[in-house]
């Protein structure tokens, strides 16, 4: 699971680079950087900015740059500890070298928020949760509205399995922070979890706040078509297609409607197969493709296409069942 909270955004920091604060404000931040590549409070400012948007994987050269420009900037260290233990394929030793730079930051600067927000998230990562709870406690004695104390404290009562208390921290993190689209997302999942619809509304915040996101639009139409609202969740599928031709699980699950719900076999082995150009190893459209052969009587190519469904995941148990069903019929 990735822990999503993220630090507030620097201070635009325009008259840093020596330049007239006017003609700053006519330049945008990345032609500020292509002129004063070695701005660390530029790059600060653009790594927070990414991190913001969750894209971690390119907040980590501009993180990383800015530390090594000036390993005793406390903005440039929390920035590169953040990039650390978010960046894609972290490593242990990733997550230790971001609890040893909190845990300096805090030592230096015990009043710093995000220092204590961060080395309480690597203490979470370390499944050390009572001392996370100590310094989100202590963050939250000097900013009572930071809303990424209580989306710690979510995530910690979610792993716990205390839904209601996850919950809480949640909403409450939202009362802080409303335009934050990923909270509405947790707090949709465990909803969606306990099968309560009231998931669809959060979802649709975050549809609202990011409506190209594919990540929010997925999340909104499966909850739709899980309760019944399968005309507006097709609608939203066809909408991420087109927003990502690239995710296979769209075309998958209009073919999935197309099949079960409204009784449309050629739209449905369409929509299969547009998902295995995109996605050769999308197990759940081999097996779905070898029920429509078996509709049409078509055995054949119903265990060629479970084959392809177990060649992918031998464990695939619903494939390896028709498959013994076949072979018993052949």
């Amino acid at each position: 699971m990735r822990l999503f909270f993220i630090l507030f955004l620097s201070s635009l920091f325009m008259s840093a680079c020596g330049t007239d604060q006017h003609h700053n404000k006519k330049q945008t931040l990345d032609q500020l950087l292509a002129a004063y590549p070695d701005s660390v409070p530029l790059l600060i400012q653009k790594g927070n900015i990414l991190i913001d948007s969750l894209a971690f994987d390119k907040a980590l050269s501009f993180g990383a740059k800015a530390f090594r420009l000036d390993s005793s900037n406390l903005e440039a260290r929390v920035l590169y500890a953040e990039c650390l233990i978010n960046k894609p394929n972290r490593s242990a030793d990733d997550i230790f070298r971001a609890f040893t730079m909190y845990r300096n930051l805090v030592v230096k600067a015990p009043k710093n928020v995000d220092a204590l927000i961060g080395l309480a998230n690597t203490l979470v990562m370390l499944n050390d949760n009572d001392n996370a709870f100590k310094y989100i406690n202590k963050a939250l004695r000097l900013d009572k509205n930071n809303r990424d104390a209580y989306i710690l404290k979510g995530t910690i009562y979610r792993e716990a399995g205390n839904l209601k208390l996850a919950i809480s921290s949640y909403e409450t993190a939202v009362q802080q922070d409303p335009n934050y689209y990923m909270t509405y997302l947790q707090l949709g999942s465990l909803y969606e979890y306990q099968e309560n619809p009231i998931c669809i509304e959060k979802y649709m915040t975050a549809y609202q706040l990011q409506p190209k996101n594919v990540e929010v639009i997925y999340a909104l139409a499966f909850a739709k078509e899980k309760f019944g609202e399968v005309k507006s969740a097709q609608r939203l599928y066809r909408k991420m297609t087109k927003v990502d031709s690239t995710f296979a699980d769209g075309y998958f699950h209009l073919g999935y409607l197309a099949q079960f719900t409204f009784n449309q076999p050629d739209s449905a082995m369409f929509y299969y197969k547009k998902a295995l150009r995109v996605n050769s190893q999308h197990v759940p459209s081999y097996h779905n493709m070898g029920l429509l052969y078996e509709d049409r009587n078509d055995l054949a190519n119903a265990l060629f296409s479970y084959g392809k469904a177990l060649k992918v995941d031998s464990t695939y148990q619903i494939s390896k069942d028709r498959v013994k069903v076949l072979r018993k019929r052949i």
